[in-house]
């Protein structure tokens, strides 16, 4: 497995891979309002987004597994306050590839982005029921951050956790 920058032909695929796994999770309907902004983030340049693939050699070559999205601010997310945070964003593996270690490989990608652009906090949201999401951030050393948790609607509250970042070595 590659994790690597996506490329801009790779974009639209990536957007349905976020909504097929969103959807076979359960945590989302097919027609729901929040995926046409599944479809289209980092689509507009705001943010990094990775893929990770099954290739072998060039770039292109092989089957995008998963994808993750990192925002910086003030244009990521809801939950950043500050230039030296960023958010995960939209971390997503395609159904049937859950529990290879995709997601861990995208997170721990992420991380070390995030890191190399001086991002002093990294910030996520979560719903609820993404019960091994949150195991996963944990054991990469997210907290939780009740403080910070976001109702995008009526009834939905997505849970915030960070982590501090310390600086890269140059």
């Amino acid at each position: 497995m590659i994790v690597r920058d996506a490329q801009p032909g790779e974009l639209a695929e990536v957007g349905e891979i976020r909504v097929a796994a969103y959807v076979a999770d359960g945590f989302m309907s097919p027609d729901s309002g929040y995926a046409p902004t599944l479809r289209a983030l980092g689509g507009d340049g705001d943010g990094d987004v990775l893929v990770a693939t099954d290739e072998s050699g060039d770039v292109g070559d092989g089957r995008i597994l998963g994808t993750v999205t990192l925002q910086f601010w003030p244009h990521g997310g809801e939950i950043g306050v500050g230039r030296d945070e960023a958010e995960i964003r939209a971390l997503a593996v395609i159904p049937g590839e859950q529990g290879r270690g995709t997601g861990t490989a995208l997170l721990n990608a992420v991380i070390e982005l995030a890191r190399q652009a001086g991002v002093r906090r990294l910030l996520l949201l979560t719903q609820q029921e993404m019960k091994t999401a949150q195991r996963m951030y944990e054991r990469a050393g997210f907290v939780r951050m009740p403080d910070r948790d976001w109702s995008p609607a009526e009834g939905v509250v997505l849970l915030a956790y960070g982590m501090p970042l310390a600086p890269s070595e140059p």
